[in-house]
């Protein structure tokens, strides 16, 4: 049994970091056709876009900021003009920060759920003219949303929300084919752990391994397996659903 997403055609936000690069890689090597976006330029964007080019297929990195309306509608005519349709859309990128609710301004709420939900539903409706019968549209959520985080009453807010609004298209767009679900990752192995002391990474690690069933973090490749699997006709049956990858936390 094969995921069939040879010649695919896939929009996957904020593709260049974490798991959107994992999803990204995975599907290309999955031989699908990609295109992502990325807010700026960095050294992760032209290592992706040299792996993307390694990988073979019709693959474009594209900068786009999803915070923007005006830059979410840019880029889904991007999509347009490169690919003409497309098959799936995946609602990946997103920005958090730890802020005390009672010290959290008005303008940092609006940017966390500016980007981390304001966009998927942007996304969605101006992919909708390029979509034909089967396409899945996978909203990436957290596993934080259901437990609730200090300091992320925005982050987990917008992502709750996710959940209402991926449930709500099921029922809206399934009569047009389309299917929409969300992945809730758990706590997941990326280069952000790199990025801060030795030690800290370590009592991180440490500190979520002893929280989950599986003692160990997730990698971004084990959460594209379930993205995958959503944007294939594996699961043409599936729609509505949220599917938790967190290890059993």
């Amino acid at each position: 049994m094969e995921l069939g997403l040879q010649n695919k055609k896939l929009l996957i936000t904020g593709g260049s970091r974490g798991i959107g690069r994992g999803i990204v890689l995975a599907a290309a090597r999955a031989g699908a056709d990609v295109i992502t976006c990325y807010r700026q330029e960095s050294e992760a964007v032209e290592s992706l876009t040299r792996e993307l080019k390694e990988t073979g297929g019709q693959h474009h990195v594209v900068r786009a900021d999803v915070g923007e309306i005006e830059e979410i509608d840019r880029l889904l005519e991007e999509a347009k003009e490169r690919f003409g349709s497309l098959d799936g859309v995946v609602n990946n990128a997103g920005v958090i920060s730890h802020i005390p609710f009672e010290k959290l301004p008005a303008d940092e709420w609006s940017r966390i759920l500016d980007t981390n939900l304001t966009a998927a539903y942007r996304v969605i409706q101006q992919a909708l003219p390029l979509f034909g019968d089967g396409a899945s549209v996978v909203n990436i959520g957290s596993r934080g949303a259901a437990a609730g985080i200090p300091l992320r009453a925005h982050y987990t807010a917008a992502k709750s929300a996710m959940i209402g609004l991926t449930r709500s298209l099921a029922k809206e767009l399934g009569p047009k084919g389309v299917r929409v679900n969300v992945v809730a990752p758990g706590v997941i192995e990326t280069e952000a752990f790199d990025d801060m002391p030795a030690e800290r990474a370590e009592g991180l690690r440490a500190t979520y391994s002893q929280k989950t069933s599986l003692a160990r973090l997730g990698t971004t490749d084990e959460i594209a397996g379930p993205v995958l699997f959503l944007l294939s006709d594996l699961s043409r049956y599936v729609t509505g659903a949220t599917i938790n990858v967190d290890g059993g936390i």
